[in-house]
């Protein structure tokens, strides 16, 4: 490859010099300003693409004073700042060209909660699943729900005034605040809560309060402007204007709250530190009724009636989005509550939710709607085909777990035109909604789009995506046409654009929406709170007299540099290129399998995320520099380079690639992403492509090597275990082992070996096995072996081959065949694709046999499926590898056995994401032969094949056990614990000290011979 050009040459020598004085300052967060970070925050959930400067985490209040008070002085003039909660806002509302302030790594604390009184104090950058996961135990949640609850920051919520599901009952962000502690641009700290009209008069006079101008700028409006404030705002459940003129003031106008100002001001006003907020009651009764219908209108023109019928909410989505959620991994969940009804073709379904605090009045309201239901259906009306009710708190979740997921799945549809945000939160009286939907959609169809929809019918919001291709300027230019004739066409039907996720780059319609009066208004509070313009400027309005211009929807998007890079090389990148930006891998919870390094170091960049922009931008700097990165991918496999020839890591310092190699360094390569996103971001594969060219150019490590030859060596060094674990024990070795080669706590050789653990009647005998009859093929089963349990754990392999035998079947031990799944990890893909075809022919070879085979190791059988198939195509053959469970599931199992032991099992974290059913499939495994098991829901163990053993990855490695196993395996006796994988199983060893059992070893040991 090239040398590329220094990426931070455009960064502005007055922000380098603002960065440098803010750290001596005593600013305590974190600064960064390398390209890779600014890549990785230049894009949200949105389709704008906006670099910016620099990006600080502040780690509380006072280094946001620090930041103010600095960037007020004169020299300082020119620096602009936006803050950032979880980056899920879709209009780009946190990106800037200036520095982003995320507030969500270090201010993510719940700081008071008061159950008496019933509210809760947290700092800004606490998710919003994190709060209510708190308050559970306590009976009490944060009642405005959003799809993205489990990444979305309670600032960010604050900042757009969100709202969601149960909008009807528990209202918006803004309904929920008590008060806030902000920070101005120019560090003065403000505590705002309702305060008496005459108290804020007083305030208004003190010319050395804080809020003083603030105050007599909110007053002079919000006083003299109520009535045309009234008339223009829409009677609408969601009516998000930006600065909310008319609840400033309370409805008998004696009370004044600034925090209704700053709630849903998208950062322009202040920075929000900390917020008070009232908190709900959990309803003791709850039932969701999932309806289905003949059509899509159905399902719309059918919600009033059960908004009318006293719903809690009514959500809907769209057959299209149905369809995608099947193909999915969340269908799983939620295929037994959503089921098909014979005969009929379901193409809307309403989610109806019914919870109260008293019995009796909650089963008389969900009564009636099935009464009404029932007769709909026997008289065919209103399109309803079905229902199915659950009263399961857990059922429920998962149901609105694949609707939360609609967003993320809609950018799955195949081809370049994705579904996209831009116009996806129109609001409309709900009794407008189906005449509105259908013309809109007229509207899509005359343009020959396609196009998903889902949302709240109950508060008259959908979200609809049309889907675009934004890297085709033509494409590009529809947006803005479209974004156009919707705004259009909602103030037509009495609402308007932005119904639930604020304005961002759509706030170039403000002045039309409110009307030169009321958008004067609107910059003089701007003016008020920010003269200088120095928060996320150009979003919601601009200070009076201030010449500088709003940003638009036709402004610069992540198609306009995804164009730069060859057609060609998108579709064959296209696991990165797809990513939409829905951030569901910067989850918060440390039970969620993805992702794992994100998760320990709270780095957007180290995300599926923020490797896929890293990807897209490393393609996108070869393209510009005329590389062709298809035939250097074709030369690594035909002509690689030789070692002489690579040059040592720290040369070309200014190459863009050691940054993105530093990303994917961190990557464990568990393969989470590839199922759990909702566009199967495929950062293992991606990784591996970029590693191959990367060290076409420079040197490898040693350790590489170590890693990508072991399934050669194992074989080799297991011939002398004794002496080789000797040797690999010597302090010399070990010492060497970790400061040269960056190796640690290496496994040792299992002592005896497999070969003198079994009876030889186990062993491979193609000639015979062809020979078999049908009764003896039926109770013969293949057991394909690989490096790790062979060589490293003999004992497993061989309670494998006892076990079976006393169920009742032959095992066959085939030849040890290298996987090559090691070398794929480091990126050593020449060398995988003839370890793949190898072992593939061979495997092949074998199917004709059609007998099962079965592996021990979920990475090494996974293999099989996916790297082989992307790596050999229609060669890899249609042999199928399945693991012991997957197959012994299925069997007859004859065994009663008597144990009271309550048995806890740990799933390997790429098992359970690759094939869900894992847990429940052992569950049912257990219980044929007698015996208690639960699962236990835990993330990565941290081991992940090597990368645990790596010195460089040694302390993140022990942290990330530390985020879900350890809470988990302390509230177990070591007898009860089983777990599934082999790096699991050495993880806990090295931690704990015990090595826990595989379940098929327990089975092996309660079973009598």
């Amino acid at each position: 490859m090239l040398p590329l050009l220094d990426p931070n040459a455009s960064l502005q020598q007055s922000y380098l010099e603002f960065l440098q004085q803010l750290k001596k300052a005593g600013f305590a967060g974190d600064i960064q300003s390398g390209y890779a970070t600014r890549i990785a925050y230049s894009t949200d959930n949105s389709v704008y693409q906006k670099l910016p400067q620099a990006v600080v985490l502040p780690k509380n209040t006072d280094d946001l004073v620090i930041l103010g008070k600095l960037s007020a002085k004169a020299q300082f003039s020119d620096i602009r700042f936006s803050p950032r909660g979880g980056g899920t806002g879709t209009n780009g509302q946190s990106l800037t060209a200036g520095i982003v302030v995320d507030m969500s790594r270090h201010m993510n604390k719940i700081l008071e909660f008061n159950a008496d009184e019933g509210w809760v104090r947290v700092q800004a950058g606490v998710v919003k699943d994190q709060l209510n996961e708190y308050l559970k135990p306590h009976g009490y949640f944060f009642a405005p729900d959003l799809s993205t609850s489990n990444r979305a920051t309670i600032g960010g919520m604050i900042n757009t005034d969100a709202s969601g599901q149960g909008s009807l009952v528990y209202g918006k962000t803004s309904d929920h605040v008590l008060g806030l502690k902000s920070v101005l641009f120019n560090g003065d700290v403000v505590e705002t809560s309702p305060m008496p009209l005459s108290q804020a008069q007083q305030v208004a006079a003190d010319a050395c309060h804080p809020l003083n101008a603030i105050m007599a700028q909110i007053l002079e409006t919000a006083i003299g402007k109520r009535q045309e404030i009234i008339a223009k705002f829409p009677r609408l459940n969601r009516f998000l204007t930006g600065y909310d003129l008319e609840h400033v003031l309370s409805n008998d106008q004696q009370h004044v709250d600034v925090s209704r100002i700053i709630t849903g001001s998208e950062g322009t006003l202040a920075f929000v530190t900390e917020a008070r907020l009232n908190v709900t009651p959990i309803a003791k009764f709850k039932a969701l009724v999932n309806v289905k219908y003949d059509s899509f209108e159905s399902a719309l023109r059918h919600a009033p009636q059960m908004v009318a019928a006293q719903a809690t909410s009514v959500e809907t989505v769209d057959s299209k989005v149905l369809n995608l959620a099947r193909e999915d991994i969340v269908w799983h969940s939620v295929k037994d509550l959503i089921e098909d009804v014979p005969g009929k073709s379901m193409l809307g379904l309403n989610m109806v939710e019914y919870n109260a605090e008293e019995p009796a009045n909650f089963r008389a309201k969900l009564d009636g709607l099935l009464a009404s239901l029932d007769a709909d259906m026997v008289v065919g009306r209103n399109g309803v085909i079905g229902y199915q009710v659950t009263e399961d708190t857990g059922q429920i979740a998962k149901i609105y777990a694949m609707r939360k997921k609609a967003v993320g799945l809609l950018g799955k549809a195949k081809g370049w035109a994705k579904p996209v945000a831009f116009a996806e939160d129109t609001a409309v009286p709900p009794e407008n909604l189906a005449d509105f939907i259908l013309e809109f959609r007229e509207l899509l169809d005359a343009k020959g789009l396609q196009y998903g929809m889902f949302g709240h019918v109950d508060a008259g919001v959908l979200h609809v995506r049309p889907a675009l291709d934004l890297s085709d300027p033509t494409q590009e230019a529809l947006l803005q046409t479209l974004s156009d004739e919707v705004v259009a066409l909602v103030a037509k039907y009495g609402g308007l654009m932005w119904g639930e996720h604020g304005k961002g780059y759509r706030s170039e319609y403000g002045p039309a929406f409110f009307g030169d009066e009321l958008f004067t208004e609107l910059r003089k509070i701007k003016r008020a709170f920010d003269p200088l313009n120095k928060l996320n400027p150009g979003k919601i309005c601009t200070p009076l007299e201030s010449e500088e211009s709003l940003v638009r929807v036709s402004d610069e998007k992540r198609g306009a540099f995804d164009r730069q890079i060859p057609i060609e090389v998108r579709d064959s990148y296209a696991p990165a290129m797809n990513c939409n930006g829905n951030g569901l891998c910067f989850n918060y919870d440390t039970k969620s399998p993805m992702c794992p390094s994100f998760k320990v170091t709270g780095d957007r960049r180290h995300s599926p995320k923020g490797r896929a922009g890293m990807v897209r931008e490393w393609l996108r700097q070869l393209a510009n520099q005329q590389v062709d990165i298809q035939t250097l991918e074709q030369q690594s496999f035909t002509q690689p380079t030789p070692r002489w020839k690579k040059r040592p890591m720290s040369h070309d310092p200014h190459d863009f690639s050691h940054e993105v190699k530093d990303v994917m360094d961190h990557c464990l390569a568990c393969k989470a992403c590839t199922s759990q996103c909702p566009v199967n971001v495929d950062v293992p594969g991606f990784r591996a492509r970029f590693l191959n060219l990367y060290y076409q150019r420079y040197q490898r490590p040693l350790r590489d090597s170590l890693v990508a030859n072991v399934e050669k060596m194992a074989p080799w060094l297991a011939k002398f275990p004794r002496l080789v674990n000797r040797i690999m024990t010597l302090a010399p070795v070990k010492h060497y082992l970790h400061k040269r080669v960056g190796y640690v706590d290496a496994p040792l050789l299992s002592s005896p070996t497999l070969q003198s653990r079994i009876r030889g009647n186990y062993q491979f005998d193609l000639q015979k096995l062809t020979s078999l009859n049908v009764r003896q093929k039926s109770k013969t089963v293949l057991i394909v072996q690989d490096p790790f349990t062979s060589f490293y754990e003999a004992e497993l392999v061989a309670d494998c081959l006892n076990l079976l035998e006393k169920l009742g079947y032959q095992p066959v031990l085939l030849p040890f065949k290298p996987n090559g799944k090691p070398q794929h990890v480091k990126g050593y893909l020449q060398e995988f694709a003839a370890t793949a075809k190898n072992a593939a022919e061979f495997l092949q070879q074998l199917a004709a046999l059609d007998l099962p085979m079965l592996g021990l190791d979920a990475s090494m059988v996974l293999c099989y499926r996916d790297e082989y198939s992307k790596a050999l195509g229609d060669a890899r053959g249609d042999f199928h590898v399945q693991l012991l469970h997957e197959w012994l599931v299925s069997q007859p199992l004859n065994v009663s056995l008597a144990d009271e032991t309550d048995y806890v099992l740990f799933t390997h974290c790429t098992e359970k994401t690759a094939l869900p059913t894992v847990g429940n499939a052992w569950l049912q495994i257990f219980k044929q032969m007698g015996l208690r098991l639960t699962l236990e829901e835990t993330g990565c163990c941290g081991m992940a094949g090597t990368f645990g053993h790596e010195a460089a990855h040694l302390d993140e490695s022990k942290d990330i056990y530390a985020l879900s196993w350890y809470p988990a395996l302390r509230q177990h006796q070591h007898q009860q614990v089983l777990v599934t994988g082999f790096s699991c199983r050495s993880q806990v060893k090295r931690i704990e000290g015990f090595k826990p059992l595989h379940p098929l070893q327990l089975l092996n040991a309660k079973i009598s011979a």
